[in-house]
């Protein structure tokens, strides 16, 4: 699976973004496409994960009702569109494949197939 992340930029508190993970490769009907972020200083963190097929999607408390994950199946891409951003949003977001877990997993290391990232920052 190769992982292309884009759409990343600067905005400003309260903005919005869009970043697309566009994926190629094997086929994708058993994989999980997740969005981490590495702010500065700070460890990788998951931002929210969506199954290539069927509707089951996770996210982390912190972006919860900011942040919405979806797919278009046609183009191979998924999404992660991202409003009302805070500062504390600030870093570089990487979309990552888990194949054929067992349910949607925010831990890392179960993401085998990484992006190269794309850099968000927002100004307050």
């Amino acid at each position: 699976v190769q992982l292309q992340a884009s759409g990343g930029g600067l905005v400003q508190a309260g903005g919005s973004l869009r970043l697309s993970c566009a994926a190629s490769g094997r086929t994708f009907s058993r994989v999980v496409i997740g969005w981490f972020r590495q702010g500065p200083g700070k460890e990788r963190e998951f931002v929210a994960a969506i199954r290539w097929s069927g509707n089951n999607s996770n996210y982390a408390d912190s972006v919860k009702g900011r942040f919405t994950v979806s797919r278009d199946n046609a183009k191979n891409t998924v999404y992660l569109q991202m409003n009302s951003l805070k500062p504390e949003d600030t870093a570089i977001y990487y979309c990552a494949a888990d194949i054929n877990p067992p349910y949607i997993r925010t831990t890392m290391r179960f993401y085998n197939y990484w992006g190269q990232g794309t850099q968000v920052t927002v100004s307050s």
